[in-house]
């Protein structure tokens, strides 16, 4: 007969160190808290998502904006890149925090670090390792994972994801990178920055689908002429080669193949509620895999809570801070729980140029059936622009016609991920474009000035509908 599972109870229980750590402050000091983290302190963001990924993105822009100094006048090269110098900054800084972080939580003496795989098995009974825990409430915060997809012979090589590509020896000579999403697109920008000869391989026509049409072609037509972009690509076999790694393509034009040195594949995300169990606990699933959530963040189960990448397919770090904000509130003041609002919530991806994001992109606004219309607006028309010798960045805007209101703002270029924010400012406090563009004073020649143009643009666009 097997020896019985110890079992303790706590009052809480969160498992996840990303955002589901930063609930915890000194108004719990007298709850019993459990935390359980099967991997490094700090979770995705920091130890191998927004901030690592950053801090090479900006020596990669500064090599990127020095390949296009002859329109200016500047004769400028890059001589070397130390690529141990810029890792080892990366994550001299990074390992650090994850590590004080985690010494933290265990110096605690209200809190029980678990540093282990978990799975519930029955209702609020959580197996981590050897032992089993039970709590009055759970936060589920153990975000996502890396999707490998089921490519023939992909196992027989040596493959990294954005998990692990970070922190290689050496940049890959040659490198392939599966995928045309937000992950893809940064990686490829720092590798093709940093030296590498990149192949982007992208089942569809173009980069960012899930964004506005035209701001996704300009940034794949900027990509075809930075690197080796093949669309309408399907892996369709992969194996180690004498020279490298051979890379089988299903084309239109017909088979390809590549060689390269290291693949990183970059075709998406999934979350680990799947690997929790958590329907062993009654927590729902949608078909994606995702735990479903009311907007004060509660799962269909009381007591239980989740947040982050875990419950919400947009995977931002910035939501999932917010997101924790509720939860906290919520674990507090459970007879006044705060809700949600996600109805403006921005995105940025950071690349050469930059994209960011809010709202309806034009094609969903087309879907919803609602009267609306488009406005785009270039860099170039404003001074700054003209400044940059900029020729392919612009501002797009949607706005119903009905209420004048935004509902959707996309741009590509310099700042972008700056830009949006006055667009988010104004959407989520309800201004008409009429405000936004006339009773807000834009700084000149900031490149400011290219989103109030928009905006002006706009309201002659609204006024002829």
């Amino acid at each position: 007969m097997a020896d019985p599972v110890a079992t303790e109870h706590f009052d809480l229980c969160i498992i996840g160190t990303g955002s589901g750590n930063s609930i915890l402050d000194e108004r719990f000091e007298s709850w019993k808290v459990a935390v359980v983290e099967r991997g490094v302190f700090g979770g995705t963001c920091l130890n191998r998502g927004c901030i690592p990924s950053k801090m090479l993105v900006y020596p990669a822009d500064v090599i990127e904006s020095m390949r296009h100094l002859d329109a200016l006048g500047v004769d400028a090269h890059v001589e070397q890149v130390r690529w141990r110098d810029l890792r080892d900054r990366t994550f001299g800084r990074i390992d650090p925090i994850a590590e004080s972080g985690r010494r933290y939580r265990h110096g605690q003496p209200h809190v029980t670090v678990f540093e282990a795989d978990a799975r519930f098995v029955g209702p609020k009974r959580l197996r981590v390792g050897d032992r089993e825990l039970t709590a009055d409430r759970f936060v589920l915060a153990a975000g996502a994972r890396s999707y490998v997809p089921p490519i023939p012979g992909l196992d027989s090589v040596e493959v990294h994801t954005s998990d692990t590509i970070m922190r290689v020896e050496e940049v890959p000579e040659r490198l392939a990178v599966l995928g045309g999403g937000f992950i893809a697109c940064e990686l490829s920008h720092v590798f093709d920055a940093f030296g590498s000869r990149v192949t982007m391989v992208v089942r569809g026509d173009r980069l960012l689908r899930g964004h506005d049409a035209e701001i996704s072609r300009r940034l794949t037509e900027r990509f075809a002429e930075r690197l080796d972009l093949r669309c309408f690509s399907s892996p369709a076999a992969v194996r180690q080669g004498p020279g490298g790694i051979e890379i089988d393509l299903d084309r239109p034009t017909g088979p390809e193949t590549v060689e390269v040195d290291a693949v990183l594949v970059a075709t998406g995300r999934i979350p680990n509620g799947g690997q929790l169990d958590v329907e062993a606990t009654g927590v729902t699933l949608d078909a994606d895999g995702y735990v479903i959530t009311d907007d004060t963040m509660a799962t269909c189960v009381e007591g239980i809570w989740a947040l982050g990448d875990i419950r919400n397919p947009l995977q931002l770090k910035h939501l999932a801070n917010l997101e924790a904000r509720v939860v906290q509130h919520n674990l507090l003041h459970p007879d006044a729980p705060r809700h949600l609002d996600e109805r403006v919530v921005p995105a940025a991806v950071f690349t050469s140029p930059q994209v960011a994001s809010v709202g309806l992109t034009e094609e969903q606004a087309l879907r919803h059936g609602r009267p609306y219309v488009a406005v785009t607006r270039e860099y170039a028309s404003v001074a700054y622009g003209w400044a940059m010798e900029d020729t392919t960045s612009c501002a797009r805007l949607v706005a119903d016609v009905e209420t004048r209101h935004l509902v959707g703002a996309h741009v590509i270029g310099p700042q972008a991920s700056l830009l949006i924010q006055q667009l988010v400012q104004g959407m989520r406090f309800g201004q008409t474009v009429d405000q936004m563009a006339s009773e807000v004073i834009y700084p000149h020649p900031a490149l400011s000035e290219v989103i109030e143009n928009a905006l002006l643009d706009m309201i002659e666009a609204l006024d002829a509908a």
